[in-house]
């Protein structure tokens, strides 16, 4: 399969599943600036309202580990262009539901069915050459990155404009077109597992029990990502008070900032000729670390919170795009097995990180969120230095 189809992806292809993942994971970060408003318009708790964006970190943690491994047993396109419906009838719940626990419900099947980015980038792993494989992942990498952040910045002008149900509306009309797209340019790629679903994901557990370089990445991977979240989830509410007194629309701007981190992370393999693979990580993650230091002394001040914001997401997705880089380097024709291990446990720590940062807020307000962002960091980097080694020996290994 490899060896056949090495050639066989092209750019436009690979740009096609860039723009695609950008649009769909969009759809699990509308909320987060939507928040407040959301909390406004229902006259429940910023705590209560929270847990929106908690939720669909944890749809998306489920739909990662239940739908994703299924692109190694069934055609990916046909897979794709049915949750894809899945998506776009969550998304217009979202955009009519009246009461708190339908949100909730919503959110959670927002997140479980936004799965497809991660189906993507192991079709552009599989289908490449060792040469251009962090290439061509940085460059879907790049859509997935950029959907994130930009949907805070457009989410918060939306919001702000016309409402928050208004941007639901918009995504669902968006994955129409999404649809259309994949349908008339998506080549079909052949399973290669033939069991039974039960032994799919007997075999997903066991990758994940038998392969250190896995295990490594999933952790640091987990931490960073909750890192981040606990930034982004907690930013609203931060800026909807004094000294700031800003509405969605400022706090979902943020985003851009954000991009420019996620632009440069995006061409992190290319540093790849001068050094290697955890020595890149053990340096986007101490810039994760140093990125709270802006966000605690400076937190108060603009120019503070964009400087966090940059460094947060540059740190978090170069680290994110060398760790797949490093497990699809392993000999193993279960790409989307892999991917799912990882991202699982990504989400999870995004999860963590989100309920973590809104108790934190509760509690301690900014400083307990810092507290909590840089807790992360740092335990990443403690398993990165204590463990990376150790792993190295076994990369060699089936």
């Amino acid at each position: 399969m490899q060896g056949s189809s090495t050639n066989s992806i092209s750019r436009i292809v690979i740009w096609l599943m860039a723009i695609i993942s950008g649009l769909v994971v969009a759809n699990n970060y509308y909320n987060q600036p939507l928040l407040a408003l959301i909390s406004d318009d229902l006259k429940v708790s910023e705590s209560a309202a929270s847990k929106i964006s908690v939720l669909t970190q944890v749809g998306y943690a489920v739909g990662l580990l239940l739908i994703v491994p299924l692109g190694d047993k069934f055609f990916r396109k046909k897979l794709i262009l049915i949750d894809l419906f899945l998506v776009f009838g969550s998304l217009l719940w979202m955009t009519f539901a009246t009461q708190l626990w339908m949100l909730y419900a919503a959110s959670l099947l927002i997140g479980a069915t936004s799965v497809i980015p991660q189906l993507f980038i192991p079709i552009a792993a599989e289908l490449s050459s060792d040469k251009e494989k962090s290439s061509n992942i940085g460059t879907v990498m790049s859509g997935l990155l950029l959907g994130i952040l930009l949907s805070r910045f457009i989410g918060g002008i939306v919001g702000d404009v016309w409402g928050w149900r208004a941007m639901f509306g918009i995504a669902a009309g968006l994955m129409i077109l999404v649809w259309i797209a994949v349908y008339k340019m998506l080549p079909e790629m052949q399973p290669n597992f033939k069991g039974t679903y039960k032994e799919l994901m007997r075999s997903v557990a066991h990758l994940a029990k038998t392969q250190p370089i896995l295990q490594l990445a999933s952790f640091r991977g987990a931490m960073a990502f909750g890192s981040m979240c606990a930034l982004f989830t907690t930013l609203v509410f931060h800026m909807e008070k004094p000294p700031f007194s800003a509405g969605s629309s400022v706090v979902g701007s943020f985003g851009l900032a954000g991009a420019v981190g996620a632009l440069a992370a995006a061409k992190v393999g290319k540093l790849q000729k001068y050094l290697d693979i955890n020595r890149i990580i053990l340096y986007s993650l101490f810039i994760v670390v140093g990125s709270w230091v802006f966000t605690y002394f400076a937190g108060e001040t603009y120019w503070g919170l964009i400087i966090g914001v940059i460094l947060v997401d540059l740190g978090v997705q170069s680290s994110h795009i060398m760790n797949q880089t490093n497990y699809f380097l392993i000999k193993s024709n279960a790409v989307n097995r892999l991917n799912t291990v990882y991202m699982v446990s990504y989400f999870i720590g995004g999860s963590l990180g989100t309920w973590l940062a809104s108790m934190a807020w509760q509690y301690a307000q900014w400083s307990g969120v810092c507290f909590v962002g840089a807790s992360f960091g740092l335990l990443a980097i403690i398993a990165h230095v204590l463990f990376c080694n150790k792993v190295n020996a076994s990369q060699s290994q089936p």
